[in-house]
C-alpha cells in the first residue's frame, strides 16, 4: 500500500512526470509551521505599529480636533496584516519555486497542473484564497475528498501540492562519448543550480522514451528541449558537433553527478 497519492501530468513537451501527492499530513505540518513563522512577523509588526500609532495619535488628535484617528489607524494596522499575510505565501512561493519555509522543511512543493514552477498569478492567488480554504477547515475536507488532494486555491490557480524530492531513477539508455566529456566540462560554462527536479524528469524521462519516437517528432523535441535548457542553465552557446541529444545526455550526467556530490 503506498502512502501518498501518484498523479502523473503531461508537460508542454508531451512529456508525462509522475509525482508523489504531498498528502493532508504534510500539508498541514507544513502550514503550521509558516503560521509559527507568519505570527512572529505580524507580533513584531503590531508591536512596532503601537508605538508609532500612538505618538501619532498625540500628534494628529490636537492638529485635526478628531477623536478617530484611532480608528484609522486600527483599520490601516489591518490592511497591512492582511497585505502581510498574503506576501507571505506569495513572496516565498516565487522566491522557491513553489516552497515556503514551512514546505520547505516539510520537503513538498508547488506546482503548476502542467509540471512547470508556480508563478506569480498561481501563488496570489493560492494566497488570496487561503483564508476561505481555512475557514471552518473547507480547504483540509476538499484535500481529502479530490484524487488530486486540492484545495480551493489549488483548483482556481490550476496548482497541486507534490513530494519536493523526486527520486531519481537509473539510466536505462546509452550515454555517448561526447555528451560524457560535455557533461565534465558543464560545471565550469553553465549554472546548473538552475536546473530544477521537474526539468532534470523532463530531460530524464525524454532520453528514456525517445527511441520510440518518429524520426520527425524525435528531432523536433529534442531541439526544443535543448533551446530551453540551455537558457534554463545560462550556457551562451552548446559547443559546436555536439547535437541535442548529446546535450541533453550531458546536462542529464552533469546534474546527476552534481547532485550526487552533494
Amino acid at each position: 500500500m503506498r502512502l501518498f497519492n501518484r498523479i502523473t501530468l503531461l508537460t508542454p513537451e508531451s512529456v508525462e512526470l509522475e509525482f508523489n501527492l504531498a498528502g493532508i499530513g504534510n500539508r498541514a505540518f507544513a502550514l503550521l509551521i509558516d503560521y509559527h513563522v507568519l505570527g512572529v512577523i505580524i507580533v513584531i509588526f503590531l508591536i512596532a505599529f503601537y508605538l508609532l500609532s500612538s505618538q501619532l495619535v498625540e500628534v494628529l488628535t490636537p492638529l485635526t480636533g478628531s477623536d478617530n484617528i484611532g480608528l484609522w489607524l486600527v483599520s490601516i494596522a489591518i490592511l497591512i496584516t492582511f497585505f502581510i499575510y498574503v506576501g507571505y505565501f506569495v513572496f516565498f512561493e516565487n522566491l522557491w519555486q513553489g516552497q515556503t519555509p514551512g514546505k520547505r522543511f516539510a520537503k513538498i512543493r508547488v506546482i503548476r497542473d502542467d509540471g512547470r514552477t508556480v508563478g506569480l498569478q498561481q501563488a496570489t492567488l493560492r494566497a488570496l484564497l487561503r483564508p476561505i480554504d481555512d475557514t471552518l477547515f473547507i480547504g483540509a475536507f476538499l484535500i481529502m475528498l479530490t484524487s488530486q488532494e486540492k484545495r480551493l486555491g489549488d483548483m482556481v490557480a490550476g496548482t497541486i501540492v507534490i513530494q519536493a524530492e523526486q527520486p531519481a531513477a537509473p539510466a536505462n539508455f546509452p550515454i555517448s562519448d561526447p555528451a560524457k566529456n560535455l557533461a565534465k566540462k558543464l560545471p565550469q560554462i553553465a549554472n546548473l543550480s538552475q536546473l530544477l527536479p521537474d526539468d532534470f524528469a523532463v530531460i530524464r524521462e525524454y532520453l528514456q522514451r525517445r527511441g520510440a519516437l518518429a524520426k520527425e517528432a524525435k528531432s523536433e523535441l529534442s531541439k526544443k528541449l535543448a533551446r530551453q535548457v540551455k537558457d534554463v542553465i545560462e550556457l551562451e552557446k552548446v559547443p559546436e558537433g555536439v547535437t541535442p541529444d548529446q546535450f541533453l545526455e550531458a546536462v542529464y550526467l552533469a546534474y546527476q553527478q552534481q547532485s550526487s556530490a552533494r
